[in-house]
């Protein structure tokens, strides 16, 4: 943003990484801040507790990681035992939890459809096994293993395709 005298001012939105609210404020051309230190780790998952919680082992350190349930909100259908997923860290506090997309799950719940002239195109629900439901195609039976797009939480194509 150019003014008509003075120095060029620039508007910047930040984000607070910790409470996930934005912020949007003015500033001089030419200020510095501070950058933040974001680190990746990847991680697996080993259960869950009564609480909420869901725990994950580092798997270059094998420290276990605690993660609480608030930032398990979003993904926590998605995750399966033994799952390699990125714990995003900022401060040594996790963040986010990212999980890899597209994942092979397993349909373990489903229902049978029963075979007419106007099959193509229909569509029904299907339970994977990380508890989470999805709409496949009406072909696909239980026991079935499926690539999923864990981001956009929907069926992307048999697992052997």
């Amino acid at each position: 943003m150019k003014q008509a005298r003075g120095a060029a001012k620039t508007t910047i939105k930040f984000k607070n990484l910790m409470r996930g609210t934005t912020i949007e404020n003015t500033y001089r051309s030419g200020e510095k801040f501070e950058t933040a230190t974001i680190e990746r780790n990847a991680a697996q998952f080993t259960y869950s507790d009564e609480n909420g919680n869901f725990y994950f082992m580092d798997t270059e350190t094998f420290e276990e990681v605690a993660v609480g349930p608030k930032i398990m909100e979003d993904v926590k259908q998605w995750i399966c035992e033994g799952m390699e997923v990125n714990l995003v860290n900022f401060k040594g506090n996790v963040i986010e939890v990212v999980i890899p997309s597209p994942y092979v799950y397993e349909i373990v719940e489903t229902e049978i459809v029963i075979k007419d002239g106007n099959v193509q195109g229909r569509t029904k629900p299907a339970k994977l096994n990380c508890g989470a439901t999805v709409t496949v195609p009406a072909y696909l039976v239980t026991g079935e293993m499926i690539k999923v797009d864990t981001g956009k939480r929907e069926y992307l194509s048999r697992a052997n395709e």
